[in-house]
């Protein structure tokens, strides 16, 4: 999957938020100064032929709404992530955040408890 951009991502984070948008409804959403509209509607076409975003027409109007769920894009992006600056290590990375945040021990524990819960929450046969 490829990486978004930081205006694509942007109007991601919107989308998947409102669920189905219209161009000039996302633009309401986003901070001072707002971007003019085609600005905004070239970056939703982007996403289209990205593969991230699908539309429905009414008339010459679309309203868009997502094709990748932000979880999906959020596990792809932290693979890639872990790949290129941890060598594919999730230890290394926790490693590295725990040193860089002065992370104590317990919210270390806590962090290790809620990561070994939810990989038993996704492959619950293994427990059988």
């Amino acid at each position: 999957m490829k990486e978004l951009t930081k205006a694509e991502e942007q109007v991601m984070q919107l989308l998947w938020q409102k669920e189905k948008a219209f161009v000039k409804d996302l633009i309401e959403e986003m901070p001072e100064p707002k971007p003019a509209y085609n600005t905004v509607s070239t970056i939703i076409r982007i996403l289209e032929k990205k593969g991230f975003v699908g539309h429905t027409a009414y008339g010459k109007t679309h309203e868009y709404h997502p094709l990748v769920s932000k979880k999906e894009y959020t596990r792809s992006f932290m693979k890639n992530f872990m790949r290129n600056y941890f060598s594919g290590s999730f230890k290394e990375m926790v490693s590295f955040f725990a040193q860089q945040d002065n992370m104590s021990l317990s919210d270390l524990n806590e962090l290790m408890d809620d990561v070994k819960r939810d990989l038993e929450n996704e492959n619950p046969e293994k427990d059988e």
